[in-house]
């Protein structure tokens, strides 16, 4: 297999059939050693959460083709910390998605001084950040990337609609097993004229408290799966 990309939780490789190969690893975003899912920067290494974010993503690709919602997933192998998805092209160098249910972390840094750490955020909020990490992945909007011909405002539209019913699917399910969900990180490109969820769903780039505590990414795992 061909490396195309080297990234910070998951490296891509071209494989013979069209398709792409994500191989996870154990880095995590986060500063100063804690973990963080909306940091841009590798903050801290945790053996074995490869696996476990491929496992997580397996559990909620799974339902959301269920459910009817197309992604980029195909199939995975867990002991090879690897899954096959479909061939996407990301928004202008990368986009990422943030949907806030609870205000807190960077949302809290950023507006303090007008709403209270655990705050609910009625519906949910969406987030768009440019990846760019020597600009600190600058928040963007939607008249913005349609200005910049990043996306037409169709396609952020189909993003931002995606971004809310997921999200709930995810809240709904970690909610069965007495688990809050706070915010989450996606990230969305575009297969053929369709806007899909690409990257992955896991607990490393979620953030969920339980009985008013936040939950660390590997046990949250096993919550998920339980293991």
């Amino acid at each position: 297999m061909k490396k195309i990309y080297e990234g910070k939780t998951k490296d891509v490789f071209a494989l013979d059939n069209g398709n792409v190969m994500l191989k996870f690893k154990d880095d995590c975003t986060g500063k100063d050693g804690v973990f963080d899912p909306g940091e841009n920067a590798v903050g801290l290494t945790i053996d074995g959460i490869g696996k476990a974010n491929l496992e997580t993503s397996i559990h909620f690709f799974e339902i959301l083709k269920e459910v009817g919602v197309k992604t980029h997933y195909v199939g995975a192998d867990v002991e090879d910390a690897t899954m096959e998805v479909l061939r996407a092209k990301v928004f202008g160098k990368g986009l990422e998605v943030i949907c806030r249910l609870i205000a807190t972390g960077s949302f809290i840094r950023r507006y303090g001084e007008y709403i209270a750490d655990g705050t609910p955020l009625e519906g949910g909020l969406v987030e768009c950040t440019l990846k760019d990490d020597e600009k600190g992945d600058p928040l963007i909007t939607k008249e913005a990337l349609v200005a910049l011909h990043i996306m037409s405002e169709a396609q952020f539209e189909s993003l931002k609609e995606q971004t809310l019913k997921i999200t709930r699917i995810v809240a709904d399910d970690l909610k069965t097993r007495g688990l809050d969900l706070y915010d989450i990180k996606f990230e969305f490109g575009y297969h053929g004229d369709e806007v899909i969820l690409i990257d992955e769903i896991a607990s490393g780039n979620m953030r969920v408290y339980k009985d008013g505590h936040i939950v660390d990414p590997m046990d949250l795992t096993k919550m998920i799966l339980d293991k």
